[in-house]
């Protein structure tokens, strides 16, 4: 469980370096299963530098900004959500890489591509939407 804000226990603590690097390991374990290469996997996170990215992906850098941290949580809801809709892994890992109407005949990575927090938010509406709520 990642650590909390003192102010509100139910809130991460966005600052807690140990929410960060949990955070960038579940990420790149992600990305590993799905086969999203390095320039990919920067822009999913915002961009950052070449630099940071690859001392985050060694697990050492600072933390996650707020909007990193969004851009990381929405990844690990899409990949949970696959995990619910599929019951075998190699097709929900498949899945972001292929073709769906709801995209445009476009995959779920290529519109998560387009950069944006809201292209991964859109990504992880319609998987909750087609999961229909089940957990």
């Amino acid at each position: 469980m990642l650590p909390q804000s003192a102010s509100d226990p139910r809130r991460l603590n966005l600052e807690d370096a140990k929410a960060s690097d949990a955070a960038k390991r579940a990420f790149f374990r992600i990305l590993e299963r799905w086969g999203i290469g390095t320039d990919a996997a920067r822009v999913l996170l915002g961009s950052p530098s070449r630099s940071t990215f690859f001392s985050w992906k060694r697990g050492e850098g600072g933390s996650l900004s707020r909007d990193e941290f969004e851009r990381v949580s929405y990844i690990l809801g899409i990949y949970k959500g696959l995990q619910v809709l599929f019951t075998d892994d190699r097709l929900a890992d498949a899945w972001i890489k292929k073709p769906n109407d709801a995209f445009g005949g476009r995959s779920a990575l290529d519109r998560m591509l387009a950069g944006n927090v809201s292209d991964l938010h859109a990504v992880r509406a319609y998987i909750d939407y087609v999961r229909g709520g089940r957990s």
